[in-house]
């Protein structure tokens, strides 16, 4: 019998790239508000974000 890998599933797009910038406290308490209605991560907010500019500039 095959022994099973421990810990977490494998990831159908792994997200390596790491990305840190710096913002001022109102820009964090909008994120932190959207965080909040949307029940996610700030970086999922981030990356919905960039892909609605993204499909914006494709209009």
């Amino acid at each position: 019998m095959p022994s099973k890998k421990l810990g977490r599933p494998q990831s159908d797009n792994p997200k390596t790239e790491l990305i840190r910038i710096r913002v001022d406290t109102p820009t964090m308490e909008k994120l932190d508000e959207c965080k909040k209605a949307l029940n996610t991560t700030r970086s999922d907010i981030i990356r919905k974000g960039i892909e609605k500019i993204h499909d914006d500039l494709k209009k």
